[in-house]
């Protein structure tokens, strides 16, 4: 089976393609497919990033995004299909049935004739592709971006005649760790279970007990501001370029606080709550209120952004792990599965690969690579092999910016 997978659920416009060996086996919610290395392939998996579009405005701003997003899908969709090597089907459709297709095209895009005119100018240079299934992410999200991959699929849908599946952002996250080394994954995928979820990005911190495959219960989420954009907004009070999680990781890494002569204490917000919520507004404000206390020369220093920058990091690791490992040994976790953005972060890794095994070392710690830490499409296919059953019309795809996975 070969599924073509679009994600546009923020700033970053995104298109994969995988091929997975379906299996007749199929017992104890396992998988219905081959994860051995022969049996799943990544054949393509395209990524086009807006940083630099929205550097200047310290975030992603929601009516850029969709004009980048309209402008990138059908570039990054041609190079995926084309870095697969995908074969074209044979035949050609008849006049009439195209000409019936462009009139239901114009229903998908009654609000926007400029996208129209891209995605009618793709369909009829574009030979149908061999693939089976399309899947898009439906939410949540940006709802202007949501809505710009999810209206391409429904015209790939409905030209190509394909199924299509929706899919959680928040759930491919979670099953990205699946496309690592088969080696580190149980016999038995359900051995992982139950399991502690950590996403934290740009947009989203959730801690999600994870029961089996298709079965979550969010335990706790931010209350304000995510990791991701805290680390963004407190990177723009220090002076620091967009997005911030990167630069401030460059900056912390090679700080020793026991050899400075700056000094700076941030909170651990929440850390000691008695639920599994998060807040990190408090930890901008406190950034701010610290950095204004300073003198404008010392705010200037290398030592003391590297400081500050330090101890941002500190203060949101701490938290992260505290709650994560806290969770997994109330719910007696098999595993502790990261991803988002944020869990890209490789001193976040490095702290959890310390502390699961001395504190619970019958539990198995994933975390995908760095380039499906972060939003792609790979994990969209990957979400859609665990979604056959929730294939639908391309009429009834939805944006939900605010989805829930349970």
């Amino acid at each position: 089976m070969i599924i073509l997978g679009i994600e546009t659920s923020c700033d970053d416009t995104c298109a994969a393609i995988i091929e997975v060996e379906l299996s007749k086996k199929n017992g104890g919610g396992s998988p219905s497919f081959d994860f051995n290395e022969d049996g799943f392939k990544i054949l393509s998996n395209i990524v086009s990033s807006q940083v630099k579009v929205h550097r200047k405005y310290g975030g992603v701003f929601p009516s850029l995004a969709k004009r980048e997003h309209q402008k990138n899908l059908a570039p990054v969709i041609a190079k995926a299909i084309k870095a697969g090597k995908i074969k074209n089907e044979k035949g050609k459709e008849r006049p009439e049935e195209i000409k019936q297709k462009e009139k239901e095209l114009k229903d998908i895009f009654t609000k926007d004739d400029g996208f129209l005119k891209t995605v009618l100018s793709f369909l009829k240079k574009t030979k149908k592709p061999k693939i089976d299934a399309l899947a898009v992410t439906i939410g949540p999200g940006l709802e202007p971006s949501l809505w710009q991959g999810i209206n391409f699929s429904r015209a790939l849908s409905l030209w190509w005649d394909l199924p299509i599946i929706p899919i959680n952002h928040i759930e491919g996250h979670i099953l990205a760790n699946f496309i690592i080394d088969r080696k580190i994954l149980p016999e038995k995928i359900d051995d992982l279970f139950p399991a502690i979820c950590l996403i934290a990005s740009g947009g989203h911190t959730q801690l999600v007990l994870m029961e089996r495959i298709g079965s979550y219960r969010t335990l706790g989420e931010s209350r304000d501001d995510a990791a991701g954009e805290c680390l963004d907004k407190t990177a723009r009070i220090l002076g620091l370029s967009y997005p911030g999680g990167p630069i401030i990781y460059e900056i912390a890494k090679n700080f020793k606080p026991e050899k400075s002569k700056i000094t700076v204490k941030l909170p651990r917000p929440m850390i000691f709550s008695k639920n599994y919520d998060f807040s990190f507004s408090g930890l901008k404000t406190a950034v701010l209120y610290e950095f204004k206390k300073r003198e404008i020369k010392t705010q200037r220093s290398k030592e003391y952004i590297r400081a500050m920058a330090y101890e941002i990091q500190k203060s949101i690791i701490d938290t992260l792990t505290y709650k994560t490992l806290k969770a997994a040994k109330l719910f007696q976790a098999r595993s502790i599965i990261m991803g988002g953005g944020v869990t890209a972060n490789e001193d976040l890794k490095k702290r959890f690969l310390e502390e699961t095994p001395k504190l619970y070392p019958q539990a198995l710690f994933l975390s995908p690579a760095k380039n499906l830490s972060t939003d792609n499409a790979a994990m969209v296919c990957i979400a859609a092999l665990f979604n056959l059953d929730k294939i639908t019309s391309w009429k009834n795809l939805e944006a939900d910016a605010n989805l829930r996975i349970r």
